[in-house]
């Protein structure tokens, strides 16, 4: 333990004045990919925030601190800031209107396509009325309809939804609005610099699984969690099934949730509970959806899930680990997931998602009691046996899915 930290003992690591790097001399400020800046003055920096684009000032230096710290923790600078953050949220709001508008031509092009499709192949006998009434029910039950309307809603909607919200409470800003927001910046901007190297590993064995899907044949099927051979004893396909992904989306999607959820919880939890959480959601989940769903089953989002379920819990039980704003994202990622499984109900399995959720929720409340400490817990050496033993299981997985795509091939 550092000695700042014997002295702010209940103070999260994320909001000591060490979470940041040591200042060099004079005043500067770093971007991020972690170049530094070098400013001539205060003047100067403050200066450099006002005119900042694309939020690219993430720490600053000043002789007055021992460590970096984030802009709007600089006194002097309020005005700067405000005058930044109204900038980059107008010029956000427009970026998300031209994706709004341009997802939106392609989610209202699918629909008219799928209904001309409805239209043309309805039977040729029918009325205008029976005619119209079948076409609407290719759109309904389109698969396509429904990748375009997630599409839509995931890299359009919500981002504009988001940007809106923000441009309009960044509108009436003021110099306290700017305090009251430093926990939560300061949280984001120290877990994104924190390195994950479990995480990246099981990220990396999904992507060595992708990449094994790209070559021909039924990958699916080959390793894929298809209920009758796992009821017929292939049980290793609960183990197989959530390094395989359906599309690029379905696997770009998962994989940014996995950098996110797995480093939060390999930060905050340490590293053991990456792999046993995400073994034991998926295994959960994969069960449950294999009693449910007679569909065939692919994808990392059961385990997932299990990560989710599991910080929600967590960081219910550590309270004082991370900022109230920044668990309440959580809460919206289950509610989003929810929603988005509620549009896709036809190729979502909401049955995995499920209960990966609730395996995460139950792993945390057996394993970590309720603690009203600011610290992280530690690692014990059972801990790292136990995770050891999952992460190599996770990895035999990947080569055995690897192995059983390439062989059918």
């Amino acid at each position: 333990m550092t000695e700042a930290a014997r002295e702010t003992p209940d103070v999260p690591v994320w909001a000591r004045q060490e979470a940041f790097p040591e200042s060099l001399p004079g005043w500067g400020w770093v971007d991020p990919k972690g170049r530094r800046h070098v400013c001539e003055s205060a003047s100067a920096l403050i200066s450099a925030i006002r005119t900042d684009r694309d939020a690219r000032v993430i720490l600053a230096w000043t002789p007055d601190h021992p460590h970096m710290i984030l802009p709007e923790e600089l006194s002097g600078a309020e005005d700067a800031i405000l005058v930044a953050r109204k900038r980059f949220a107008s010029e956000d709001l427009l970026d998300a209107w031209d994706k709004l508008r341009w997802y939106g031509f392609l989610f209202g092009g699918m629909v008219l396509y799928m209904f001309y499709q409805g239209w043309v192949h309805a039977p040729a006998n029918a009325e205008t009325a029976a005619r119209a009434s079948f076409a609407l029910r290719t759109v309904s039950t389109s698969v396509s309809v429904g990748i375009t309307l997630l599409m839509f809603l995931i890299f359009a909607f919500i981002p504009w939804y988001q940007a809106r919200k923000r441009t309009r409470e960044i509108a009436h800003w003021t110099s306290e609005n700017v305090a009251a927001a430093v926990p939560s910046l300061r949280f984001e901007t120290w877990l994104e610099a924190q390195k994950a190297p479990v995480t990246r590993c099981l990220l990396g064995l999904i992507g060595l699984v992708g990449l094994a899907q790209l070559f021909p044949g039924d990958s699916l099927h080959s390793a894929g969690l298809v209920k009758p051979a796992y009821h017929a004893g292939q049980w290793w396909r609960l183990l197989t099934a959530p390094f395989l992904h359906g599309n690029p989306l379905h696997f770009l999607l998962n994989a940014s949730a996995l950098l996110y959820l797995g480093k939060r919880v390999e930060v905050f939890a340490r590293w053991p509970h990456v792999p046993l959480v995400f073994v034991f959601a998926a295994c959960i989940g994969g069960e449950l959806s294999a009693r449910l769903v007679p569909a065939p089953s692919v994808g990392a989002s059961g385990g997932l899930m299990g990560l989710l379920g599991f910080l929600l819990v967590f960081e219910s039980l550590h309270s004082r680990l991370v900022p109230r704003s920044a668990s309440r994202r959580l809460l919206a990622g289950v509610a989003l997931t929810a929603f988005i499984g509620l549009i896709g109900y036809r190729f979502i399995d909401n049955a995995a998602h499920a209960g990966g959720l609730l395996a995460g929720m139950v792993y945390a409340i057996i394993v970590f009691p309720k603690s009203a400490s600011a610290y992280r817990p530690n690692t014990t050496f059972s801990d790292r046996i136990a995770g050891s033993a999952a992460l190599a299981l996770l990895v035999l997985a990947a080569l055995f899915a690897v192995w059983l795509i390439l062989r059918v091939n």
